[in-house]
Formats: structure tokens, C-alpha cells, sequence
């Protein structure tokens, strides 16, 4: 089935992740009793997150025809005769109005209802509270068929540490049959070794009753043992030695050049060494150094153990680790952070105070970065927090932290104060409820 972009304002962008099916009509019947068929209306309103029986009623709205969507058969039919260009039209009013977000235009919304009975698009992507205008025909009926009431965030996360606890238990289930295996291996390869060993025994035995040498020749080749062990060959090695060695051959000159050609080399990698060693300390050295470890592709307790060779800070470290993951990278700043969470996941773990460590990282590479990066700040905040690397009390901590500083004004709290304040409008809804 063809698909098209989400809202019509999206519809040149080939990378644009928001997609839906194209429209698919058909007319049916005749005369007074002619109904046109949105055959495929269920797969867009799973596109657009909203009940098929929503668009199917907007359609009779704005066109002032009878509209009925049967649950049951899934069939959308409007009263009339219309063509499929005029109700993608009618469609794309409707996204713009329920669906798309009034502050980032991102289809990623969920449909609120007020107590005061006022319907709003509460935004996942950047925590806009839109407000729907009420003068609209469609809003009486949402109201009174409300949308299916979501899993709040404390039940996902109950979910999501519930499934991690079975990942675990069947981890360690897999690894004692796998001790299981290995026992099972090394005992039946030991009885092999010495059934084997065994026979090897009783073939030599009867070999050597078979066949024995002469004595004339046993006797000369043990005499000719005694005499090589009697003999000793030793070198000296030490560097009078060689200079002795090389003066022999060439003149006095000639030694001290070759002598000194030889010390040298000694000179540089002792030199060597200690660059090294500043590079490692330097921020760039260590960020170069957390790079080139994650493209190996270790497990958690390797990255560990490496995290805790590193020299450095606790802050420096973390600095480096979140600069390495993000290094030249121009958009798309969330995407790759869940992509290399499980490394992030394990550097919080390692004491109580990390989380506050990889927030100030992230405020210091925004600093530091284009301003694509500082834009997507609320986004990665977000990703990091459903993934349960970040945890809610921690990020008000470091934002109000951040508000109490002379540089106030920096763009890097501008741009996450929508996150952290539908953080809070979040707890106090379920403190309510």
C-alpha cells in the first residue's frame, strides 16, 4: 500500500518518519441510497493515533451528509457521492486540527478532556498543551466518545522493569545450562583421554617387547649425550662485550656512531611514552580513547571495567563518554543516544551522583555544539528518561539549579523547560487522580 507523509506542509520531505496510507475510495449504490466507502480508513486512523470513528464523523460534519463507522465490520461509509481528492482535503483539515501539535507541528499527540469539558492535544515530542478549538462540531461528539485512556508513564515503566527482571532471570537460566553443557563436555572428554591414553599404553608395551635396538648402537648414542651435556655454550651479552665485539671488526669511530645509534632508540620511546600518557589525560585523548572501545561492541561489565581504567574525574569521564556518542553527528541527536543507551545506562549505574553527571555532560557538549544540538535538548532529555536512564527527580534538581544561575538566560534551560515543566504537570495529574 502506498504511504504519504503526515500533513500536508510534510509532504517534499523524503526522510520525514510520520507516514499513512493514501486515501482509497469507493462509491456504492445508487441514487438516493449512493454512499461513498473509505475502504482503507482503519489503517489511517492507526496512523494518526485517533479513533476511525473521529474522521468518519468529521467528514459528515464538513460535508453535511450522514456519516456511520461500524466497529465491528471496520467500514466507513459517508452519505453521497464524493471523490477521493475532496475528502484528503477534508482529511488533511482534520489533521491539522486533532492531530498535529499547534507548537512543533509533530503528529505525535494524545487527545485530552478537561474537567471544565475542554479538549486538548497534549504533545509527546516537545510537552505543548494545545487547545482545540471548541466552536467545531466534531469536539461535542469527542466528548462525549472520549478516546481510550492511555497507560500513564509510572505503569510503562512498571512494565518496562518487569520485562527487564524476566530478560534477567532467563539470562541466567541460559547461562547454567550452559555450565551444564561445559561439565558435561570436559567429562566425557576426560574419559576419552584416558581410554585413549589406556590404549596407546598397551600398543607401545607390545611394540617395544617386539622390536629392540642392538646394544652396540644404544651404547654409542648414550655416550655421545654424556658428552654433549658435559659441554657448556654461553655468550656475554653485556654492552662492554659488544663494543669489544664491534671494535673487532670496525675502527674506534665507526663503534661509538653504532653505539650511539643504538641508545637512540631508547631516547624516543621513552619520549614517546610520555606523550602518550598526556594525550590520555587530555579531554580529547580521552574522548578519542572511549570512541575507539565503543566500536568494539563490548558487553556491560567490560564497559565497566573500562570506564573505571580511565584517568580522570568522574565528570571528565562522563564528559568524554557522551561527547564520544555524539561526535559528528549534525541532527538527530536522540535518535543516537537510544542507540548507545545500554553504555549510558552503565556509566549511571556506577554511584548514586552519576545521573547529575551526565546531565551537566549534556549541558556542556550544548555549549560546546552546533545549535541543533541545544534545540534538541528536551528530546534527548525525553529518550533518556523513558529508557530509565534519567529519572525525574534528578532532571528538576539540575533545571532548577540551572535557573538560580546568572546565565539564566541560556538557551539550553529555554529549550528544556517544556520537558521538565509537562514532567511536573505529569505528577501532579497523578497525584490528583
Amino acid at each position: 500500500m502506498a504511504l504519504q507523509n503526515i500533513g500536508a506542509g510534510n509532504k517534499d520531505d523524503a526522510f520525514y518518519r510520520y507516514k499513512m496510507p493514501r486515501m482509497v475510495t469507493k462509491i456504492e449504490g445508487r441514487g438516493n441510497g449512493i454512499k461513498t466507502n473509505i475502504v482503507n480508513m482503519v489503517e489511517i486512523a492507526k496512523a494518526l493515533a485517533r479513533p476511525a470513528s473521529y474522521t468518519t464523523k468529521y467528514f459528515g460534519c464538513e460535508l453535511g451528509a450522514q456519516s456511520k463507522f461500524d466497529e465491528k465490520t471496520g467500514t466507513s461509509l459517508v452519505n453521497g457521492s464524493h471523490d477521493t481528492p475532496k475528502l484528503a482535503g477534508l482529511l488533511e483539515n482534520f489533521i491539522k486540527k486533532f492531530v498535529q501539535c499547534y507548537g512543533c507541528r509533530n503528529p505525535e499527540t494524545e487527545i485530552v478532556i478537561t474537567k471544565s469539558q475542554m479538549v486538548q492535544l497534549k504533545c509527546a515530542a516537545c510537552g505543548f498543551v494545545s487547545d482545540v478549538d471548541m466552536r467545531d462540531k466534531l469536539t461535542t461528539f469527542i466528548i462525549k466518545n472520549p478516546p481510550e485512556s492511555k497507560k500513564s508513564s509510572k505503569d510503562k515503566k512498571a512494565l518496562r522493569r518487569a520485562e527487564k527482571e524476566r530478560l534477567k532471570e532467563g539470562e541466567a537460566a541460559d547461562e547454567e545450562l550452559k555450565k551444564l553443557k561445559k561439565d558435561v563436555k570436559k567429562k566425557s572428554s576426560t574419559k576419552d583421554l584416558q581410554a585413549k591414553t589406556s590404549s596407546k599404553n598397551k600398543t607401545s608395551g607390545s611394540d617395544e617387547d617386539q622390536i629392540s635396538p642392538p646394544t652396540d648402537h644404544a651404547d654409542e648414542k648414550e655416550e655421545d649425550d654424556d658428552d654433549e651435556d658435559d659441554i657448556e655454550w654461553q655468550t656475554d651479552t653485556s654492552m662492554e662485550a659488544a663494543r669489544l665485539r664491534i671494535q673487532e671488526q670496525l675502527n674506534a669511530v665507526t663503534a661509538d656512531m653504532v653505539m650511539l645509534s643504538t641508545d637512540e632508540p631508547k631516547k624516543k620511546s621513552k619520549a614517546s611514552a610520555k606523550t602518550d600518557e598526556n594525550d590520555d589525560a587530555s579531554h580529547e585523548g580521552l574522548v578519542a580513547k572511549v570512541k575507539a572501545f565503543l566500536k568494539k561492541g563490548v558487553t556491560a561489565s567490560e564497559f565497566q571495567n573500562f570506564l573505571g581504567s580511565l584517568s580522570g574525574s568522574d565528570q571528565e569521564v562522563m564528559t568524554a563518554l557522551y561527547e564520544a556518542i555524539l561526535e559528528g553527528v549534525e541532527k538527530g541527536f536522540a535518535k543516537e543516544v537510544l542507540k548507545n543507551k545500554a553504555y549510558l545506562a552503565v556509566a549511571v549505574a556506577r554511584n548514586e551522583g552519576s545521573q547529575v553527571l551526565l546531565l551537566q555532560a549534556i549541558e556542556e557538549f550544548c555549549s560546546k555544539s552546533t545549535p541543533a544540538a541545544v534545540k534538541e535538548v528536551a528530546l534527548v532529555l525525553k529518550a533518556l528518561y523513558d529508557a530509565d536512564v534519567l529519572e525525574e527527580d534528578y532532571i528538576v534538581q539540575w533545571f532548577k539549579a540551572g535557573q538560580s544561575r546568572p546565565d539564566r538566560e541560556n538557551l539550553v534551560w529555554k529549550n528544556a523547560k517544556p520537558f521538565v515543566e509537562w514532567l511536573q504537570s505529569a505528577e501532579s495529574e497523578t497525584e490528583e487522580d
